[in-house]
């Protein structure tokens, strides 16, 4: 069978290349007894595909069921997939088959297959690799000829390096992968889906039809779906029982799209309120003010290097000055360039800084920092190493303050 008899077969809408691809891949695979791996968005439509390969297999006329693995509580999915002894465990009153046992000669899908515990991955593995399961609270082993098809919306790799998912299964579900596009992938698939539910929701409460305008098909291609299908289904009824109009706009379309979700349009950056600006402002002068202090160290350091009174080795505990001035410099460009973007005005700081501005700053700061040294070691009794980690700062930097301050309280 091809994949258009497929799609006229299964009701799927769509010429997406992606979804032609996905497609074909589950009609070749459905002949085999291959196990299939689907992987997708939530609400992509994942749970078509296991159904056409068992539509297509060798065992169309045996059973079929699916499961959702990320619905059935951790302490009963052993018992729900594999079965159970009476008294294996309280409220276990009666023995019972699981869905391996009941689909025998039959295909399971394992919706979410990803939120399984890691005692109930063990299991499934077992099955995979022999056909062999044994129920809870029982020592008898089954022979089960189940062919599985699993699905997952998480990023397996990811949750194979947080230690939630077995590698060794992932590679063993992962025999035949099928990937499923998003909707957002499928632009040109938005409106043909649109028009079928609208065409399905119309008859089923017996009313016209829905229709969008120009804008509106414009927004609905361009949004991006997040729910994909599911959410795309979800919107059309919702406006076909609400709306008087038939003729849907583009702001009436608006209203059933979630604020958090964007479209592929450019973003535009709504403007904050003017109190909001000035506390920014404020952020921005007070990194320029802390700026002042390592301007005029940095000056004197320099000074000092060409007069030939800081050697090389010496620079390495200034570092961290240089290290803070530049970090403060790329804060500044960070903030500025939020300032332009979000309140619409230009932030420019092209007046000077006046030179008595930085000697008052920096004396003002300096006695700061003396008193603060002088408690420091008061503080700790003298011990340098001590005093610096209250400071947060090395205990060189340290050293060479108190010998730059004279401060004569210090002790070794």
């Amino acid at each position: 069978m091809d994949v258009r008899s497929v799609k006229q077969r299964f009701g799927i809408i769509g010429n997406s290349p992606l979804l032609n691809r996905a497609l074909d891949i589950a009609v070749q695979v459905a002949p085999t007894d291959l196990t299939v791996l689907i992987t997708g968005e939530s609400g992509s439509g994942k749970e078509v595909f296991p159904k056409i390969i068992h539509q297509l297999s060798a065992r169309k006329h045996g059973p079929y069921i699916a499961v959702n693995c990320g619905a059935i509580p951790e302490g009963t999915i052993d018992s729900e997939l594999f079965g159970h002894e009476k008294g294996s465990f309280t409220g276990a009153h009666e023995a019972r088959k699981g869905y391996f046992e009941v689909v025998n000669n039959g295909t399971i899908f394992l919706d979410e297959v990803a939120e399984l515990p890691i005692s109930t991955q063990v299991r499934l593995l077992r099955v995979l690799e022999s056909g062999e399961f044994m129920k809870v609270g029982s020592s008898k082993v089954i022979k089960a000829d189940v062919r599985v098809v699993a699905a997952t919306n998480m990023d397996v790799q990811i949750a194979i390096s947080d230690g939630k998912f077995r590698e060794d299964l992932f590679y063993r579900l992962n025999s035949i992968p099928i990937d499923v596009p998003s909707l957002k992938d499928r632009k040109d698939d938005i409106y043909l889906l649109f028009r079928k539910f609208a065409a399905d929701f119309a008859e089923k409460y017996r009313m016209p039809v829905i229709q969008l305008d120009e804008q509106a098909r414009k927004l609905l291609d361009n949004y991006r779906w997040p729910g994909n299908i599911r959410q795309l289904k979800n919107v059309t009824e919702q406006i076909s029982i609400i709306e008087e109009k038939r003729t849907i706009t583009a702001d009436i379309l608006m209203k059933y799209l979630p604020e958090n979700f964007g479209s592929d349009l450019p973003v535009l950056y709504k403007k904050e309120t003017q109190t909001q600006a000035l506390s920014e402002r404020d952020l921005l002068y007070k990194v320029l003010f802390d700026m002042k202090k390592d301007i005029t160290e940095l000056r004197k350091i320099v000074g000092e290097i060409m007069q030939g009174r800081i050697s090389p080795k010496q620079m390495d505990e200034d570092s961290e000055i240089t290290g803070e001035l530049n970090q403060d410099i790329r804060q500044i460009a960070d903030v500025k360039h939020d300032l332009q973007i979000q309140h619409d005005y230009p932030v420019t700081f092209d007046e000077p800084i006046q030179e008595s501005e930085i000697i008052e700053e920096s004396l003002s700061l300096q006695k700061k920092e003396i008193d603060l040294i002088k408690k420091a070691l008061e503080k700790h009794n003298g011990k340098r190493k001590n005093a610096a980690r209250e400071l947060g700062i090395s205990e060189r930097t340290l050293y060479r303050k108190i010998k730059e301050y004279n401060i004569n309280k210090a002790h070794k």
